[in-house]
């Protein structure tokens, strides 16, 4: 499975509706990580690759994409004021924000740490 491009409506839909919801609830059964970045962005370009990979390995995790030059109100929604910026979104509790292109091994244990023992609880 490769990393899914979100746009505002996808997101609403399948991630959490904020024009709805004042609480976070977020609606899928798998943990999730948005990647925040643009095409002119270096980093971004670089960590590309590794998320692809990471999505293909890596099945109890849904990874989403958002293009901010594109989709500029999830980027507000989210005050993305730099990118790379990953949202990682446990299925129960609340998502963290992390700015900056993480290496695959940094990546692996959010996965493993923060999200998947997360939701076998």
């Amino acid at each position: 499975m490769a990393t899914i491009k979100l746009t505002a409506e996808i997101f609403k839909k399948d991630v959490f509706d904020y024009t709805q919801e004042k609480e976070w609830k977020f609606k899928g059964d798998k943990p999730a990580i948005i990647d925040f970045y643009a095409d002119w962005c270096g980093p971004c370009k670089m960590i590309a690759p590794i998320l692809e990979e990471l999505s293909e390995e890596r099945k109890e995790v849904i990874i989403y994409k958002v293009d901010t030059e594109v989709e500029a109100e999830l980027a507000s929604v989210f005050q993305i004021r730099s990118i790379p910026s990953m949202l990682f979104i446990p299925v129960e509790g609340q998502p963290m924000m992390q700015a900056g292109a993480l290496p695959k091994a940094t990546l692996e244990k959010i996965i493993d740490e923060e999200l998947v023992a997360k939701t076998e609880k």
